[in-house]
């Protein structure tokens, strides 16, 4: 054999083993798979849940730091207050409970706000009568919130809102009962 079929030789060998080895890297796979309509349907209703338990988390939320800063501006209406903050902080927990996390199938559309980004607590009268009066209007809209998501949310969670949201008026009616003594 002479040099140049050597060369040629070698060059074959070389491009069919330079050839298998590329054919390995490279696949059938067409890149990433597409959601299936039902799986993007699926997410469309998860982020909606997840959307509505934050709403309703916040305004208990809210709630519950009202309470705080009404305790903390009126000592004297502890007695009165304690166990309506502990039902607030309740209510709180279970509506924060139980929540599915939502993985993506898609991209995500924006950054998502989280239950802490609750308004800053307004501030406290300095009057208790007052103070009983404006924690009442609270409990009342914490109550018009859990109401108004009643009808997109399931039903489980639906039961619980009714729950919470007949609890915050009846603790809206006590407090004004006793704003007016």
């Amino acid at each position: 054999m002479t040099t140049t079929d050597r060369r040629a030789l070698l060059t074959a060998g070389l491009s069919a083993a330079a050839a298998a080895a590329l054919a390995g890297c490279t696949s059938d796979d067409p890149g990433p798979r597409k959601p299936t309509s039902a799986e993007v349907g699926a997410e469309r209703v998860a982020r909606a849940e997840a959307a509505l338990r934050l709403r309703a988390v916040t305004a208990s939320r809210t709630l519950l730091n009202r309470y705080d800063a009404a305790l903390a501006a009126h000592p004297a209406l502890a007695p009165r207050l304690t166990p309506l903050r502990r039902s607030a902080a309740a209510h709180a927990k279970a509506l924060a409970e139980g929540g599915t996390p939502v993985a993506p199938v898609t991209a995500p559309a924006s950054p998502k706000p989280t239950a802490s980004t609750a308004p800053p607590t307004p501030p406290v009268a300095t009057d208790p009568r007052a103070a009983l009066r404006d924690l009442a209007g609270a409990a009342r809209e914490a109550s018009a919130v859990h109401t108004a998501a009643l009808s997109t949310a399931p039903p489980e969670y639906a039961r619980l809102l009714a729950s919470v949201a007949a609890a915050g008026a009846a603790q809206a009616c006590l407090l004004t009962e006793g704003a007016r003594a």
